[in-house]
């Protein structure tokens, strides 16, 4: 179908990646990853073992590995809408794994860690598992031990939007270091992302992110607000110890990308460039070490106010504050008078909209609209 999860075979390359008159496709791949991690970079593929394109070669060479209905025809993987379970979405174009049932269960495993494998021999230094919940905790288990059997600091992320909490609690256990927690669709004012961040917490430390490629560009959805754009970055920096952001953002794109169709001639020139305000978060949160921990989160003020406190702590760790103004459009006035006793002596109060610098704290702070600070 075109989509890059449509996968018809996984040992070989889509001819769009190939360089023309290349007889190696694989050999390019190894010595582009090489080329990556002489820059310093780590490279990461998706891992998608729950399902492959209709048209795979594997469903007709191996066809007891596949789902099928009463007529034998192979069945297509769905979602149901977590918040509406009458909302199912079919992808059409894929063919569904029968990782759990399958009557040669062992050969069809034995042919996902040959797949892992492959990839680890050209250089690939992690994985994100799409669909993980779909997916079998023990295969996982497999998976990740048969990686850091070969190559230890292999990176294992669970792809889990979307799906039911006792979902993602069946993934105890399966080795992921990381999945992707939902505070993207946090607007400050419930307290259901700080309790589905505690519980996720006895999977795998979280990855937060303002945008996706699964969701329409922040900028779209904002109204074209930089400052939005600014406090959603920031905040999923500082919630989790992982974080993610789509290429794009930083330059307020506003066309939602599509696994299909969005090609390089899809770039957009805004005359926006949020990359020293994104340099500066990151350095905060590389140098401030709750930051970088996914840590255990309570709300100190009211949730139904226009500004929001959140405190972060984690064992033996200085605490952090996060100061958040929800409204988008005006300043709000905040109190601090109150804080100090829950903070150490040399506690700063931080402001990367403005600087970055570190200030003495006051007894009131003026957020600027969409405005978060920090207390560390």
């Amino acid at each position: 179908s075109g989509s890059l999860y449509a996968v018809k075979d996984l040992y070989r390359l889509n001819p769009l990646f190939i360089p023309p008159g290349s007889s190696d496709p694989m050999g390019e791949l190894k010595r582009t990853i090489d080329a990556l991690h002489h820059q310093g970079l780590q490279v990461m593929m998706d891992l998608v073992i729950n399902h492959t394109s209709k048209d795979s070669e594997l469903t007709r060479s191996h066809p007891t590995w596949f789902k099928r209905d009463a007529k034998g025809e192979v069945l297509s993987p769905s979602a149901i809408d977590p918040a509406d379970s009458r909302k199912v979405t079919v992808w059409g174009d894929l063919a569904e794994v029968d990782n759990e049932t399958s009557p040669d269960r062992e050969g069809l495993w034995s042919y996902w860690t040959a797949v892992l494998e492959h990839y680890l021999a050209l250089g690939v230094d992690g994985f994100r598992c799409d669909a993980a919940y779909k997916v079998p905790a023990a295969l996982w288990e497999r998976l990740v031990r048969a990686a850091r059997k070969r190559r230890s600091g292999v990176v294992f992320a669970a792809e889990t939007l979307g799906c039911r909490l006792a979902e993602i609690s069946g993934l105890k256990g399966s080795g992921f270091d990381y999945l992707f927690n939902s505070s993207k669709w946090w607007s400050f004012d419930a307290p259901w992302c700080l309790e589905q961040h505690e519980e996720f917490q006895q999977v795998a430390p979280s990855v937060g992110f303002p945008e996706s490629h699964d969701t329409p560009r922040l900028m779209q959805e904002c109204g074209g607000l930089p400052q939005v754009l600014k406090q959603r970055y920031a905040f999923a920096a500082v919630f989790s110890a992982g974080l993610l952001m789509p290429i794009g953002y930083e330059f307020g794109f506003r066309t939602q990308m599509n696994v299909v169709r969005t090609a390089p001639e899809d770039w957009e020139e805004t005359g926006l460039d949020l990359s020293p305000f994104i340099r500066e978060v990151n350095r905060l949160k590389t140098a401030t070490p709750i930051l970088s921990a996914e840590g255990h989160w309570s709300a100190i003020s009211s949730l139904a106010a226009p500004t929001t406190i959140l405190e972060k702590r984690w064992p033996s760790l200085e605490p952090a504050l996060v100061l958040i103004n929800k409204d988008w459009q005006r300043p709000q006035a905040i109190s601090l008078a109150s804080l100090a006793p829950r903070l150490g002596p040399r506690a700063k109060l931080v402001r990367p909209f403005l600087d970055g610098q570190s200030r003495p704290l006051a007894q009131e702070l003026v957020l600027e609209p969409a405005e978060l600070a920090l207390v560390i």
